[in-house]
């Protein structure tokens, strides 16, 4: 085991996987159980940075309540993320924040209801995780909001038809299979293709689609490795389509800067452009402070982590007024929330879910993310027909 630390920020980064701020007895700790190594360790190193920024802005404008970090890096594998809610509980956190990819988040969720912690994320969409009876889950996004983003630029775009790759992951299924049944409702011939997440070589399927399918589109319906092995091999082959569309952790600055040569002309679902842009006082702050703590802009990752954890220490700090942290409390005043936040008004309904979430589409172009869809919030124009190759 390396005990070699790193100081980030406000956090001690040991590379075993935890992290812990300094503590004093009047501190409350939050866990945080997330991916910062293993296939995801990109989106979840950028919803660890919205975590610490939602803290930080939080400990300078709340007087009376000081949040302090303990983070548990669950290497992207579900049994580490049922250890890592273990191991917070053990520290003595009041709740969870964090979690990527639904496969992860259920085992990791179900250990934090067995042992009374509230567990809020962002990072996952799979139904099952709002509909198994755990009443200490919450999540800010969900299927539907990409769902109608998906469909939506579809639609405006006027595509007739669209070949889905999809992962066979509970979450990506869902999702292939509901934009599946909404687009041939509007009348588009949909091709559905799926894969094992275990698999590297797309090629089979990108030359089916191009032999055999001809669509118009290809919607990817997966992860970051996912895309890039897409991509790889949709540009060796070059399938005649006119758009290359997928959903989250594709359309963020990283993936432009890791790689340029892939993501020109790809769609994705964002809730920000890049540079990122806000208009009110409390998204400036939020940039502020990321900027001061990372010294770049915010990505959309960065955005949901911020939120999820907001809201969270919002009804962490209710409930230390109100003296009921041990007390079920914070599931209490969690599901009383009615906020307006970075992305839009949040509320939780008797499963833990937020149906007031919708997405956005943004696209890759030059260096940048613009939001192309909706229309009200576009910030640039579609580049269509166009793709990466």
């Amino acid at each position: 085991m390396n005990n070699t630390y790193k100081r980030i920020g406000l956090t001690v980064l040991a590379t075993y996987g935890l992290v812990l701020s300094n503590v004093h007895a009047e501190d409350i700790l939050v866990g945080v159980e997330i991916p910062l190594t293993g296939t995801l360790a990109r989106v979840g190193s950028g919803m660890q940075e919205g975590i610490m920024v939602a803290a930080d802005v939080f400990n300078k404008t709340n007087s009376k309540h000081k949040i302090k970090i303990i983070t548990v890096d669950n290497e992207s594998a579900p049994a580490k993320a049922i250890a890592a809610v273990e191991k917070l509980a053990n520290e003595g956190v009041v709740a969870i924040t964090g979690g990527y990819g639904s496969n992860n988040i259920a085992p990791a969720s179900d250990a934090a209801n067995k042992l009374g912690l509230v567990y809020i994320t962002s990072g996952g969409v799979d139904d099952s995780l709002v509909t198994s009876g755990n009443k200490n889950f919450f999540r800010i996004n969900n299927t539907a909001g990409y769902r109608k983003a998906l469909v939506g630029l579809l639609s405006d775009l006027k595509v007739k038809s669209v070949s889905v790759i999809y992962s066979t992951k509970a979450a990506t299924a869902d999702l292939a299979k509901d934009l599946e049944k909404n687009l041939t409702t509007q009348g588009v011939k949909v091709v559905i293709h799926a894969f094992d997440p275990a698999i590297t070589d797309f090629k089979p399927i990108i030359n089916k689609i191009k032999l055999q399918d001809k669509s118009e589109v290809i919607a990817m319906v997966g992860y970051e490795n996912d895309y890039v092995g897409i991509l790889r091999a949709a540009r060796v082959l070059k399938p005649n389509v006119k758009a290359m569309v997928g959903v989250w952790s594709l359309a963020t600055p990283k993936m432009a800067a890791d790689f340029p040569e892939l993501m020109p002309n790809v769609y994705g679902t964002a809730v920000l452009p890049f540079p990122a842009e806000f208009k009110t006082a409390a998204g400036q702050s939020f940039a502020d402070t990321y900027q001061k703590l990372y010294k770049k802009e915010p990505d959309y990752l960065g955005q949901f982590g911020y939120v999820q954890s907001m809201l969270l220490f919002d009804a962490i700090a209710r409930s230390a007024d109100k003296g009921t942290l041990k007390k079920n409390g914070i599931a209490e005043e969690m599901r009383k929330t009615n906020s307006e936040t970075l992305i839009g008004k949040v509320q939780f309904n008797a499963n833990g879910d937020n149906p007031n979430f919708s997405h956005r589409m943004g696209q890759h172009q030059a260096g940048k993310i613009v939001i192309v869809w909706p229309k009200e919030d576009a910030t640039g124009k579609a580049n269509f027909p166009a793709v990466p190759w």
